[in-house]
């Protein structure tokens, strides 16, 4: 019994309970049913609402703080927001460019022929040069780091315009370093910070010897203006590790005048100067070779067994050819003078053409090397092509043969009088001074055909020709003979044997322009030095050219550079 009033009890309590349940977070606490609450922790007490003054307080505050904000968002964007605008842009960070030293250029002697000057404010160091005739081909000039009026470098490098500051500017500039600049709105510098420094550029030594280089120019301009030659080159090089020692083009500009961009007049001048001064006629300029190439078509002639050496042949002032289209009527080659009978040293000697003419392109019964041999031989010396050297701007030139007539001419039909005027030096020929005294240089060496250096103690390339040193010595022999007896005469000097070959090419479309030539080497029975100087379009007739500019040339280093011209040197 007492166990079904217990369960009774229960049932009841349960459907009361669901009747009257209510969620548990509607329940008001009273501390007075959990006495273990601890009050001094606000455990157990009734939370009081907050009054409706607190509220209206409270967010009155927050209104007066969001007005405020407001006000002053205000100020700023709209009243005041253009000026600070500005105050912002100029009170700035940017990155800008330090500026690294470009290297010295020396000559072969240490003497500083390019070097820097940094003036106190100055972002960079202004370039100078010296104050020498003759090596602003050879040194080029820069053109310095350019900005905008907001003085915001646009061209953030030196950068090289002509010469070795152009083709070495790489080694010569160095790398730019790296700096955040703060400026304010003035625009005043307040604050800099390097984040890279710059890398300073490499110093370079020349094989050059710039009072050789120097003495040659005047010699040249004093030819030209006294013989009425347009422009003029030269150059000397070392046959034995194709260092080049001397080089020289007329006229010239003056470099640190175009680097500093401020004499307008001056500019205008050499931009505006028929005689291209900023040619550098040395490895740019294209000249037709004339009789120089005689030694080199010699040499093909005895490497393919057209003539003995000592067989003579007859000039008597020409050689005629039956017309093939015009019958009775004669081609006729002219030598420049009768020279009897001449064999390959004398002819060398004296310069035959018809000798040249008859081993170049047959004649009757005498055989002749043909114009694809010629062309052969050419280029196995270098001529009509790029040499190499670390300036701007080298060009090839050209060697004639029928592909080339065919390609540019209307009527591209190959004539024997072609392969005879090729023989000579004429006709389409070009080449540069650069490649002639680098295959005047292969002549003295017997054979070794040198990449030309512009750098001391550089390591230079070099090609084996193929052609026997007997062959070779006949040619010396035939060059001494030039000086000795014959159209070189004029190297014949006390101080050295030079052995030469002259050459003289007629240009215009009247022939009424020549250009003079020399090359040679020396000393001759030990050659060192090879050289080769052209004189660019006088009128014709001109009797004093270049082989007069190479025997004032040599008189100068027997006094002021005697070592040069000394077999051990």
């Amino acid at each position: 019994m007492p166990f079904r009033r217990i369960k009774k009890g229960l049932q009841t309590l349960l459907v009361r309970r669901s009747r009257y349940e209510i969620e548990p977070d509607e329940i008001f606490l009273d501390s007075s049913n959990l006495p273990e609450f601890d009050e001094s922790q606000f455990e157990g007490r009734i939370e009081k609402p907050v009054s409706k003054f607190s509220i209206i307080a409270i967010g009155c505050v927050f209104m007066l703080i969001i007005g405020a904000g407001l006000v002053k968002t205000w100020s700023l964007q709209i009243a005041r927001g253009a000026s600070f605008a500005e105050l912002a842009s100029n009170n700035s960070l940017r990155h800008s460019a330090i500026f690294p030293t470009r290297g010295v250029i020396y000559d072969r002697n240490g003497i500083e022929l390019a070097w820097n000057e940094q003036q106190e404010g100055d972002d960079f160091p202004a370039r100078h040069y010296v104050e020498m005739p003759g090596l602003s081909h050879i040194l080029g000039y820069v053109s310095y780091p350019k900005k905008d009026r907001y003085g915001v470098y646009f061209q953030d490098e030196f950068v090289g315009k002509d010469g070795v500051e152009k083709q070495l500017s790489k080694i010569l500039g160095g790398t730019n370093g790296l700096k955040i600049v703060e400026t304010d709105a003035q625009g005043k510098v307040k604050s800099e910070s390097i984040i890279e420094p710059p890398k300073n550029g490499k110093d370079l030594t020349l094989s050059i010897d710039s009072a050789l280089s120097s003495a040659l120019y005047n010699d040249i301009a004093k030819t030209a203006h006294s013989s009425r030659f347009v422009g003029g080159a030269g150059i000397v090089m070392d046959v034995q590790n194709g260092e080049i020692i001397a080089m020289a083009s007329y006229p010239e500009y003056d470099a640190e005048t175009l680097a500093s961009g401020k004499d307008a007049v001056a500019i205008n001048g050499y931009l505006n100067d028929s005689r291209k001064p900023f040619l550098n006629r040395v490895v740019s300029g294209l000249y037709t070779p004339g009789s120089i190439v005689k030694p080199f078509v010699a040499l093909g002639v005895l490497d393919q067994g057209i003539i003995d050496p000592k067989t003579k042949i007859l000039s008597t002032g020409s050689i005629k050819l039956a017309n093939p289209f015009l019958p009775g009527q004669f081609s006729i080659f002219k030598d420049w003078k009768a020279h009897g009978y001449v064999d390959m040293r004398h002819a060398l000697a004296v310069s035959s053409d018809v000798y040249f003419y008859e081993v170049g392109g047959g004649f009757e019964n005498q055989r002749g090397l043909g114009i694809e041999n010629i062309a052969k031989y050419m280029e196995i010396f270098g001529l009509g092509q790029e040499a190499g050297i670390d300036l701007p701007g080298e060009v090839k030139g050209i060697i004639p043969t029928p592909a080339w007539k065919a390609a540019n001419f209307t009527d591209g039909t190959w004539r024997i009088g072609d392969t005879y005027n090729t023989a000579i030096g004429q006709y389409g020929f070009q080449i540069t001074p650069l490649q002639a005294v680098r295959a005047a240089a292969a002549l003295a060496n017997s054979g070794l055909l040198l990449t030309p250096i512009i750098m001391k103690d550089a390591t230079t390339t070099f090609e084996q020709i193929p052609i026997s040193r007997d062959y070779f010595t006949i040619i010396h022999e035939g060059m001494r003979l030039a000086v000795t007896e014959g159209t070189a005469a004029a190297l014949l000097v006390p101080n050295v044997k030079v052995a030469g070959k002259t050459g003289t090419a007629q240009v215009g479309i009247a022939n009424q322009f020549l250009n003079s030539w020399v090359i040679g080497f020396f000393p001759s029975d030990m050659p060192r030095y090879a050289f080769a100087v052209v004189m660019e379009r006088a009128p014709a007739g001109t009797g004093v050219g270049a082989p007069y500019v190479a025997r004032q040339f040599i008189d100068w280093m027997s006094v002021y550079a005697p070592e040069y011209l000394e077999t051990n040197n």
